[in-house]
């Protein structure tokens, strides 16, 4: 497992950002009609491959790259260690982290222990000719990009900046976690002893054929201090498997539990995308059913509290884990 194993609302927003392709013809039912019925309901499934551990366990030799390494290893050992600002192992409650070690599985997460406040430097970028100033008077403004000749800390300051700049110009957002307060806080001592920026550096860069105006600013930030822990969950991996069932899949179908008629709706969503418009035929009816999503089975459904145009979950069909997801299109009032 060399890749970061995604959380499962990561792998479904992945599938959907890839693209769905469009609404296949129905068994029975057309899905290209564009009557006023009612809404268009499509499925998709996306089957996983392997096991849930290949996916969610991790080796400790192999972390992924934006875990801290010191972090688990202390947690493995029941050694003291606090991390500022940023969770370990980006764990949730809901969303937990999983690691092996020594043929036992561990449930891996974080604690808060206490807070702090520090001061670091915000570079924020602003165009020069939106704010109406330039880069005359003699100075070059100094090209930000990764073939210029700032250090590799400013390199990366000004493209989560420049993302802050657009998005203030209306076009564009900007990566919610790497901008903060506008701009990129220089939070690690190495990026601030190495950066070119700070202190008397210079006022103008470019970058992708825009110049902006740089401006420094210390702010103080409050962050949580973190320590990590690890909860030994399972001794085999059948036990792990089975946790990770309970806590990441829904309904559970047999193949032999559908009709045929049922069954071939499973293949054409899997291999494309399936859709019909409200009333439902039978067999798309009974699969509705046998997936838990029988709500959609009310004509009137995005009136009905709680129900969202978009839905995923991960579900299980005879011996294969799939990636369910559900969503609303082309009803009369679109």
């Amino acid at each position: 497992m060399d890749e970061l194993a995604p959380s499962r609302r990561r792998l479904l927003a992945g599938a959907l950002a890839g693209g769905i392709g469009a609404a296949a013809g129905c068994l029975g039912t057309d899905s290209d009609d564009e009557s006023d019925d009612g809404p268009e309901l499509r499925l998709s499934l996306s089957r996983v491959e392997g096991s849930l551990r290949d996916r969610y366990v991790r080796d400790p030799d192999a972390p992924p790259e934006r875990w801290d390494g010191a972090a688990l290893d202390a947690a493995l050992a029941g050694e003291p260690y606090t991390i500022r600002h940023r969770k370990p192992f980006f764990a949730e409650p809901d969303d937990p982290a999983y690691a092996r070690f020594e043929g036992t599985y561990y449930r891996l997460g974080s604690v808060i222990v206490d807070e702090v406040a520090e001061t670091y430097p915000v570079l924020r970028l602003f165009e020069a000719e939106s704010d109406g100033a330039s880069a005359g008077d003699g100075e070059s403004p100094v090209d930000g990009g990764e073939d210029g000749d700032l250090p590799e800390a400013d390199q990366r300051a000004v493209h989560i900046a420049h993302f802050a700049a657009r998005a203030r110009g209306g076009v564009g957002g900007y990566p919610v976690g790497l901008v903060e307060r506008g701009g990129y806080a220089y939070r690690a001592e190495a990026s601030r002893a190495e950066s070119a920026l700070l202190d008397d550096g210079p006022d103008y860069v470019t970058y992708r054929d825009t110049t902006y105006r740089v401006e420094i600013e210390r702010e103080r930030f409050h962050e949580a201090v973190h320590r990590p822990t690890a909860e030994a969950v399972a001794e085999s991996p059948e036990r792990m498997e089975s946790i990770l069932r309970a806590a990441l899949v829904g309904p559970r179908v047999e193949r032999d539990e559908l009709s045929a008629e049922a069954g071939r709706i499973v293949d054409r969503a899997e291999a494309e995308e399936y859709g019909e418009t409200h009333p439902y035929s039978d067999a798309y009816a009974e699969l509705l059913r046998a997936i838990d999503a029988r709500h959609y089975l009310d004509g009137n459904v995005r009136k009905d509290a709680g129900v969202r145009e978009t839905e995923e979950a991960m579900i299980r069909y005879g011996d294969e884990y799939y990636e369910r997801y559900l969503r609303i299109v082309n009803d009369g009032g679109n």
